[in-house]
């Protein structure tokens, strides 16, 4: 039988072409969660000396013509379509940035080429921070080699925008590499922008490669238990405390920091002072670094209206569960069939279990000997956007435990530190609730449908419908008395009179 190529999803390719390095990323699909499929980046610092010439980088600028060739022959063998070129600080600000766009269009002939204002990068990078973390409460502070970008995000939304000066090599290049005048110059820019006592005690969120690259380090260095950049959370202090770290620290010791970027080592210290400039200015109350910025909030504006109003955890629940599971109509049967064990739940309590009631059956193709751990590191690791670290364990926990994951097996000890004692046993309870449901059930709703769990003073009941398909053999009382056990409460069965699924 001949083989038979799945059908096309449509690619998109930006280009990130920035004062620092110039990227390239082709996302798959219209979804709400960009999946990246190619991601190469070319770190030329066009913008270097800048401050002083007026002028890009002469080096850079024949370099950067060479990769753009490439990257456009990349995005035209992978058929990406739109593919655009977004062209930042150093271009808008070089005089021979309008000379380098001809440039770059006769090299690329009929491919856009924006270059953005500040304001218009700003605008894009917050729509970028919000697709990543929708909930996002306060200042998105997106530093690039030229410039720095604040917005003031809120409620699904953006507000107040400024673009200053104080990109990494342009400080680095106004203050003459002096930390000290680099502090002045930072909180003199920073008093400029009236509107920053709007966030004070909220949230920041920093965006950009300087920024990831302090993040990275500081994960490495606290061994952090999920090395995942995007949704990274410090309190102030712990931030102050690294900043300080970061600045006091000689070239060469920085160079032997866990996780130092060789490219970007003299960054690192005027990337670290504007963070400790506003964390003073604003009080942020914590530092939430953001992986999604400027490219995802070009490619969110290609998508569909109603892709862009989904909820990110439920979108990659339901892409998953459609590829990996087998009866799309089997999660919505386990959340009614779990309500009884969870009344009181909040909306966020619920959202969690709706998540991974979709996810409970992602592991149903593979190896019985390995169902638990795979199915853990698929959730934890999935490259959906807008899942804290908190939530892509608990995700994690729960569907392990579904797949009767023993609660001291070591890869769920990473997962652990991620939560209190509370939510971790909320996740292994459902979890565990999941697992019985599916021995009744063999995955079918419709025998499901046969069964009821309910609690009872003291007791948790398993009614059964004599002529549902189902009965209460060894294994169900096995998993039905775990079940009791994690909510402290008895097992007990009974055959019911319920209506049979038709």
């Amino acid at each position: 039988m001949p083989f038979s190529p799945p059908a096309t999803l449509p690619r998109y390719g930006v280009v990130d072409l920035g004062s620092n390095s110039v990227r390239l990323v082709v996302y798959e699909g219209q979804t709400r969660n960009p999946t990246v499929i190619f991601n190469e980046k070319a770190v030329l610092r066009l913008g270097q000396g800048l401050q002083e010439t007026g002028l890009l980088n002469e080096e850079a600028v024949a370099q950067t013509l060479r990769v753009m060739h490439r990257y456009h022959a990349v995005a035209r063998a992978m058929h990406a379509d739109p593919f655009e070129v977004l062209a930042t600080a150093a271009v808008r600000d070089a005089r021979n940035g309008p000379a380098f766009v001809d440039s770059l269009r006769a090299r690329l002939p009929g491919v856009p080429i924006r270059v953005l204002t500040g304001i218009e990068e700003a605008e894009m990078s917050a729509e970028g921070v919000l697709c990543g973390i929708p909930e996002a409460d306060g200042l998105l502070a997106d530093i690039g080699g030229g410039s720095l970008e604040l917005v003031r995000v809120g409620q699904g939304g953006r507000g107040a925008s400024s673009t200053t000066r104080l990109g990494v090599i342009r400080l680095s290049e106004r203050s003459g590499r002096d930390l000290n005048r680099a502090r002045e110059i930072a909180e003199a820019d920073l008093r400029e922008v009236s509107w920053l006592s709007e966030v004070a005690g909220r949230d920041l969120y920093p965006v950009g490669g300087a920024w990831r690259a302090l993040a990275r380090m500081h994960m490495l260095i606290r061994k952090h238990p999920l090395q995942m950049v995007h949704h990274y959370t410090l309190d102030t202090e712990e931030a102050r405390r690294f900043v300080e770290e970061i600045l006091s620290a000689s070239r060469r010791e920085l160079e032997k920091m866990p996780g130092s970027p060789r490219r970007r080592v003299d960054d690192l210290p005027f990337a670290a002072v504007v963070l400790r400039r506003l964390l003073r200015v604003t009080s942020a109350r914590r530092v939430v670094f953001s992986a999604s910025g400027l490219r995802e909030g070009w490619f969110m504006r290609q998508m569909p209206a109603a892709i862009r109003a989904q909820d990110p955890l439920m979108a990659a629940a339901h892409e998953m569960a459609e590829r990996l599971g087998r009866d799309p109509a089997m999660p919505p049967a386990l959340m009614a069939w779990t309500d009884a064990l969870f009344p009181h739940d909040t909306r966020a309590e619920r959202r969690l279990r709706e998540g991974v009631c979709w996810l409970s059956d992602i592991g149903s193709h593979e190896h019985p000997e390995f169902r638990a751990e795979q199915a853990f590191y698929r959730v934890l690791r999935q490259p959906s956007i807008g899942l804290d670290h908190p939530t892509r364990a608990f995700l994690g926990i729960a569907v392990a435990t579904r797949y009767e994951a023993d609660a001291n097996a070591p890869f769920l000890a990473s997962a652990r530190t991620l939560l209190d004692p509370v939510k971790a046993g909320r996740a292994e309870v459902l979890g565990s609730a999941l697992r019985l449901a599916y021995t009744l059930s063999a995955g079918t709703p419709d025998i499901l449908g046969g069964t009821a769990l309910r609690i009872r003073g003291t007791r948790l009941v398993l009614s059964l419908h004599e002529d549902s398909g189902v009965f209460s053999g060894e294994a169900v009382i096995r998993r039905l008395e775990r079940l009791a056990k994690l909510l402290g409460l008895d097992a007990a069965t009974e055959v019911a009179l319920l209506r049979a699924a038709e």
